[in-house]
C-alpha cells in the first residue's frame, strides 16, 4: 500500500455545476424571503450592494458594513499606515468602536466628500489639496 496522499485532479476541482450555465468556482446562491427568515435588520447590515440612504440632515453616509463590489488600490507611506492603525486603535481603546481600516478609510473619505459637498471650494479637501 502506497503511503502517497492522493489529491483530487484539476478536472474533478472545477467541474461544471449541476445548472451547467453557472460558471465553476462560483458559489450557488439561492434567493431567500429575507422578511419571513431574519428579524429587520440596521442599515450597517444592509444587504450586499444596498445604496446607504442619505440621512434625515442630508448628510451622506458611507457605506459600512457591506460587501462591496468595487475595490481601488491606495498606496500610502509607513508614517501613514502606522497614524492610520494608531486612529483605529485610539478609536477601540478611548472610545469603544471597533472598526477595520477599511471602514475607517471609507467614513474619512465620506466625511470629506460631504464637506466638499456642502462647502466647495472652501472645504478642508479642496484647502490641503491646492497647498500641495
Amino acid at each position: 500500500m502506497s503511503r502517497r496522499v492522493k489529491l483530487p485532479g484539476a478536472d474533478e476541482l472545477f467541474r461544471p455545476t449541476k445548472d451547467g450555465d453557472k460558471p465553476p468556482g462560483k458559489a450557488q446562491l439561492r434567493p431567500v424571503d429575507d422578511a419571513a427568515t431574519e428579524p429587520e435588520r440596521a442599515d450597517t447590515d444592509a444587504a450586499p450592494g444596498a445604496v446607504p440612504e442619505p440621512e434625515a440632515d442630508g448628510e451622506q453616509r458611507s457605506s459600512g458594513r457591506v460587501r462591496h463590489d468595487e475595490k481601488m488600490t491606495v498606496y500610502i507611506t509607513a508614517d501613514e499606515l502606522f497614524e492610520l492603525e494608531s486612529a483605529r486603535l485610539a478609536l477601540r481603546r478611548d472610545h469603544g468602536v471597533a472598526v477595520d481600516r477599511g471602514r475607517l478609510v471609507r467614513e474619512a473619505v465620506s466625511i470629506a466628500l460631504a464637506d466638499l459637498a456642502d462647502r466647495g471650494g472652501d472645504s478642508d479637501i479642496a484647502d490641503r489639496l491646492a497647498a500641495s
